[in-house]
């Protein structure tokens, strides 16, 4: 009877270690990641406080990056939304190592006090960039986002942005005056790409794994890999 406790014993101790290794593996990321870490050219930009910066430029943090425009009335601010509760999620000692980022579509209305009133309704914490429309094309083409112009006519699905009639959404913010009345309807990827905490471009989270949890599950994950 001794051995087959024994017996018993060692197969528990087996089991439990195999289940303390299955439960500190870390999970599979989600999103995608790019074969090699894309270097970004040093596109020059603006931030939100109207001070030069560049695509590239990084901190050490790991940086999520989010390409819209202020006058979107439906993902935009429902990624960014998203992003919100995310980033506030986060533990303290994992939030001082993240760093979300805006990048406006539409930079003849996006001004830099335009975004900065525009992240403000999310969190204070977001930055933004802008910049002019060439440069702003460059940068989302560097980073897989697509970019068309206003339309004709706006388009029903997501990829198309409608603003109203109005244009505005951020009512605190002063407007640019050329072109404030005019409707903004644009196509343009609405992924959030993760760089690294040199500049580099790693990996793309699609929006429903945005909206869906699956980015902020992988959050202390994303820290540890990709984060100085």
């Amino acid at each position: 009877m001794k051995w087959i406790t024994g017996v018993l014993l060692a197969v528990a101790a087996l089991l439990a270690g195999l289940l303390l290794f299955r439960t500190s593996a870390p999970a599979e990321l989600g999103g995608e990641a790019l074969d090699d870490p894309k270097v970004l050219p040093a596109l020059k930009l603006v931030d939100d406080r109207g001070e030069p910066t560049t695509l590239p430029s990084a901190d050490g943090r790991v940086r999520l990056v989010f390409y819209g425009f202020v006058r979107c009335p439906d993902v935009c601010p429902a990624t960014l939304t998203s992003l919100k509760t995310t980033y506030a999620d986060l533990p303290d000692d994992l939030k001082r190592r993240v760093w979300v980022q805006f990048i406006t579509v539409d930079p003849e209305y996006d001004r830099p006090n335009v975004v900065r009133a525009y992240l403000d309704r999310f969190d204070p914490a977001f930055t933004g960039l802008t910049g002019d429309p060439e440069t702003i094309d460059e940068a989302a083409r560097q980073m897989f986002v697509g970019n068309v112009k206003p339309q004709a006519a706006p388009a029903t699905d997501h990829g198309a942005h409608a603003a109203p009639p109005s244009g505005e959404t951020t009512a605190d913010a002063e407007a640019p005056a050329e072109g404030a009345a005019q409707v903004a309807s644009r196509l343009h990827g609405d992924q959030v790409s993760i760089l690294d905490g040199q500049g580099r471009f790693v990996r793309v989270y699609g929006n429903t794994a945005v909206i869906d949890g699956t980015l902020q599950r992988d959050m202390p994950q994303l820290v540890r890999q990709y984060a100085n």
